[in-house]
C-alpha cells in the first residue's frame, strides 16, 4: 500500500477550550467533503480526544496554538494534531480506542501527536472523491454551473450547526 498523502486539511486554533467542538466541526466539514460519512464518528472523537491532550497541558494564561490536520494516506486518515508548547518528558500520545497513535516532538517547541482510523475496507486513499475547488474558477459562468443532479458537496445540517453555534456565541 502506498505511503503518499493524497490529500491534506488543516485548521488552526487557540489552545482553548473552543478549539474542542471547531476540531469537531472542521472533521465533520472535510469528511462530508471527501465524502467519508461513515468515518464522521470515530474521527470527530479521535480528534477530540487529541485536542483534549493538548488542553490539559495548556497554560490558560499564554494558550498558544494548537493545528489540526487530516491527511489521507495508504489505507488509512491519519488525524494529526501539533501544539506549541514547551515539551515535557512525559508527553505521550493518548490511547484512543485501541487504534494506533503516536507522538513526534516538534523541533524546538511543542510536539504532534497522531491517530490512524482506518478506511473502509478495499479502499484507499487514493480513491477517495476529492473536491476540486480551483477548478472553476476560470470557466465562463454557464459552464460553471453545477449539473442538476450533482450531490449537495456539504451537508445542509452541518452548515445550520456551524451558524447557529456562531450565532449563540458571545464574542
Amino acid at each position: 500500500m502506498s505511503s503518499h498523502t493524497a490529500q491534506v486539511d488543516d485548521i488552526r486554533l487557540v489552545a482553548m477550550p473552543s478549539a474542542l467542538n471547531c476540531a469537531s466541526m472542521f472533521v465533520e466539514f472535510s469528511l462530508t467533503e471527501w465524502q467519508l460519512p461513515m468515518l464522521r464518528d470515530t474521527t470527530s472523537e479521535a480528534a477530540r480526544a487529541l485536542v483534549q491532550n493538548v488542553l490539559d497541558h495548556a497554560d490558560d494564561k499564554n494558550p498558544g496554538f494548537v493545528n489540526v490536520r487530516l491527511r489521507l494516506k495508504g489505507d488509512c486518515l491519519v488525524i494529526e494534531v501539533e501544539d506549541d508548547q514547551l515539551a515535557r518528558a512525559h508527553d505521550e500520545a493518548p490511547v484512543i480506542d485501541g487504534r494506533r497513535t503516536g507522538a513526534v516532538p516538534v523541533q524546538g517547541r511543542g510536539k504532534l501527536v497522531w491517530c490512524e482510523v482506518p478506511l473502509p475496507p478495499g479502499m484507499s486513499a487514493t480513491q477517495v472523491r476529492l473536491p476540486h475547488r480551483g477548478e472553476r474558477r476560470n470557466l465562463p459562468p454557464e459552464a460553471a454551473a453545477p449539473p442538476a443532479e450533482q450531490p449537495q458537496s456539504v451537508d445542509p445540517a452541518l452548515a445550520d450547526r456551524v451558524l447557529v453555534g456562531l450565532k449563540n456565541r458571545e464574542w
